[in-house]
């Protein structure tokens, strides 16, 4: 049957699969209808779509035998989402199994058939061999929902082992030949095997829910601890060498951590030689390598989506993005401090900031906004939960509540590549960090950025990745805030004929990073009189900070004092056209320094800005904890892709530093440009929209009303 024309075809009774219509046709790669069985002719090039061995994949067994055509079996991948699936989780992984289920020991399958012929290449297994590494790295599993196992739980020195509890009724249990009394000889057989061992039964997420139950009876005995934990798959397997199941895909998990796997059922990763079998399958003749049964199940089986793209692009970019969306609760969760409660008190925010920063912190993560510490003890905070400060608007105490309940505040700061247009202007963030070392303006102390500029080993692939970026924010004519017009002119400068061209970009001189990265030099004035005296024959450009210009903050310089010391006023063309026509540019600790670096022009630093110290600039004053030399494109790895959390409203997930700065080059492009007034109007408009979310987010998220909280 002729390609072009097959469809794949849901029977109509298939409300599930149709609501999926949209993702299945970019994993299968061609058409998805609804059909009526009764009503496609015999022969018709149709491959009928269901569910593994629920009635839907009946069903489509039964349409194809009786139109004569092909059917495909779906299930979910095993690196499936960021989320349960009866959460609603979009899947970026399934399989498609044209003979049964992978699941399914009673039957052969794609996948058991693969794994028996062989054929693996030395490229295919290498793939597999990084595809295994990163799920280790990044602790990957099919729905990526717990937490990090707290540091004190399992006592040092202890033997023990793991005993992975299921849900009764569970399919992959009848089809994998283990029943209720497979359970009961599994944990019997982990106390007689292990005499020595505290035997620990990992209970499913479905039962600690309350949604399902379990398969294993509640035994009480003094060698079993039952786990309650709602832990992630390789945090937890990571205290435990032995682990018994009876069909889990925990085994899998078990395997790639290198552990000893007992399986009383026959799961697809079972029959191999990988595992210790208390059943056999005499179909499964081959023995396997790991990499073998990884480059079979994760490559050639499951096909992958990648939301960012809404294309099929394989393992690597879907692995990438479920890992972004379980960085921030991991992040959390990770910080010194108790068993974390999923909470994080946030001050320093204000209201119109609120929805904006509230994606930023996880799914998982139950912010509460308050304003003082005293309503932060009203709201009951404890050691259990975390602090985040926005910049430095330290709350009066908080020093006091960090030693008093031994955490640290992390500190949070708009992001390099943050919007088309002024945070002044109530426009969302593309991008945030977040930092618990210290904070990137702040020189006098070490930050999260700068131990990553000292230490941080970059791949290839990353780099490859950082010069991509760079190359698109220059191509695109990115900054922080994209305030130029994508379609001006250059600067055109008749008068700087044959002289060096300096550019000097104001500040606000309130500024958090000129109180804390500046010594002798702190006003734009006393900047332009040291670049003037330094470069008495320089053409000098003086480019005043929108935020000044707009009267939103302090710093400007007027307009005849700068003009003692500078040759050119700038006040229209933006930042990116002056960085354009000079040859030099003076700062302190402007951000338009690091525009300058990523374009390829010469900076001379008067303070201490976060690029400074690396061999890429011409620094004034000593920055004696910077030790390492970085190229630039090593320098755009750590503050463009490693340091900043980037959010895609449009996706509702993190994306990739690539995705947002696509999506900022979009805003930028379709950015509104009005008039003074009517831009004034826009701006009370957005605040007033904004402060309303945040108002009601307040509350809603957990905040206390009005006298226990904001």
């Amino acid at each position: 049957m002729p390609e072009k024309n097959l469809i794949h075809a849901v029977d109509w009774r298939d409300a599930g699969l149709w609501r999926r219509r949209r993702d299945l046709e970019i994993f299968l790669g061609g058409p998805v209808r609804v059909r009526a069985p009764f009503l496609v002719p015999p022969g018709a090039p149709v491959i009928w779509l269901g569910w593994g061995r629920k009635k839907s994949g009946q069903r489509a067994r039964a349409s194809a035998r009786r139109a004569g055509s092909g059917f495909l079996l779906l299930e979910d991948g095993f690196v499936r989402s960021s989320g349960l699936g009866v959460s609603g989780a979009r899947a970026l992984s399934i399989v498609a199994d044209s003979r049964g289920v992978y699941y399914d020991a009673t039957t052969p399958c794609d996948l058991e058939n693969m794994l028996n012929a062989g054929c693996f290449s030395s490229a295919e297994t290498a793939r597999a061999a990084r595809a295994l590494e990163m799920i280790r790295r990044l602790g990957l599993s099919k729905y990526n929902t717990g937490l990090p196992v707290p540091a004190d739980f399992f006592p040092p020195g202890e033997a023990r082992v793991l005993v992975v509890d299921q849900t009764a009724g569970d399919l992959s249990l009848s089809y994998g030949r283990a029943g209720p009394e497979t359970f009961r000889e599994m944990l019997r057989a982990a106390l007689e095997e292990n005499p020595r061992a505290r035997v620990y039964v990992k209970t499913h997420p479905d039962v600690l829910a309350g949604r399902r139950s379990g398969c294993l009876p509640r035994i009480e005995d003094e060698r079993i601890t039952w786990l309650a934990g709602d832990w992630a798959p390789h945090d937890l397997l990571r205290h435990f060498e032995k682990v018994y199941v009876a069909t889990s895909l925990m085994g899998f998990d078990a395997l790639i951590l290198g552990k000893q796997v007992h399986c009383f059922g026959m799961p697809f990763y079972a029959g191999w030689g990988l595992t210790e079998d208390r059943q056999t399958c005499p179909r499964r003749k081959a023995r396997r390598t790991l990499p073998e049964l990884a480059a079979a199940a994760l490559l050639r089986h499951a096909r992958y989506l990648d939301p960012e793209t809404g294309e099929a692009r394989g393992f690597f970019p879907a692995a990438r993005h479920i890992a972004r969306q379980t960085r921030m609760t991991r992040f959390w969760a990770g910080l010194p401090g108790g068993a974390w409660s999923g909470r994080v008190f946030a001050f320093g925010f204000q209201m119109w900031k609120r929805p904006q920063a509230r994606p930023f912190f996880g799914a998982r993560t139950r912010v509460v906004f308050v304003s003082s510490v005293s309503r932060a003890r009203r709201a009951g905070i404890s050691a259990r939960d975390r602090i985040v400060v926005w910049g430095h608007r330290d709350p009066a105490g908080l020093r006091e509540l960090e030693a008093e309940l031994g955490l640290k505040a992390v500190r949070a700061e708009d992001g390099f590549l943050r919007s088309a247009g002024l945070g002044a202007w109530f426009i969302p963030p593309r991008s945030l960090v977040f930092d618990d070392l210290g904070i990137y303006f702040d020189s006098t102390r070490e930050s999260r950025l700068e131990r990553l500029l000292n230490t941080a080993d970059i791949s290839p692939a990353l780099l490859k990745r950082a010069r991509a970026l760079r190359e698109f924010i220059v191509a695109r004519g990115l900054s922080k805030y994209n305030l130029d017009d994508p379609a001006a002119r250059p600067l055109e400068l008749p008068h700087a004929a044959g002289a060096k061209v300096i550019l000097v970009p104001g500040q606000v001189e309130t500024d958090a990073s000129i109180r804390l990265g500046c010594e002798d030099i702190r006003t734009n004035l006393g900047l332009l009189e040291r670049t003037r005296r330094e470069n008495p024959g320089a053409f000098i450009i003086y480019k005043p900070h929108p935020d000044v210009m707009a009267g939103n903050r302090r710093g400007r310089v007027h307009l005849r004092q700068a003009l003692r010391h500078c040759d050119h006023v700038e006040t229209r063309a933006g930042i990116l056209s002056c960085i354009a026509a000079a040859s030099e540019v003076h700062t302190m600790t402007s951000l338009s320094g690091f525009d300058a670096l990523l374009r390829g022009v010469k900076v001379v630093c008067h303070g201490r800005p976060f690029y400074a110290g690396w061999g890429l600039t011409e620094d004034r004053l000593p920055l004696p904890r910077r030790v390492r030399e970085r190229t630039l494109d090593e320098l755009a790895a750590c503050v463009l892709l490693l340091y900043p959390v980037c959010y895609g409203r449009e996706l509702d997930a993190f994306v990739s530093a690539a995705k947002s700065a696509e999506m900022l080059s979009r805003d930028h492009t379709r950015r509104l440009r009005l008039p003074g007034a009517a831009e004034f109007v826009l701006k009370l408009f957005r605040y007033a929209a904004w402060s309303a979310r945040g108002a009601a987010i307040t509350v809603a998220r957990g905040a206390p009303r009005r006298g226990e909280g904001d």
